[in-house]
């Protein structure tokens, strides 16, 4: 399986690493694993809903 870092995330994403890193710890990216400390995310991976919004979506 193929994986991608936090920043390759976030870009693909249009996020930042940090939330990319929020995601994962809160177990909301299926697939994802730490490494020695860094997380690794599925490349086929869609981002998460935001569920900051009734929606999903941003303000």
């Amino acid at each position: 399986m193929d994986y991608m870092t936090l920043k390759e995330a976030a870009g693909k994403w249009g996020v930042t690493p940090r939330r990319v890193n929020y995601y994962c710890a809160g177990g909301r990216i299926p697939g994802a694993v730490k490494m020695a400390g860094v997380w690794l995310i599925p490349k086929e991976t869609e981002k998460p809903c935001d569920r900051r919004t009734r929606d999903g979506k941003q303000l």
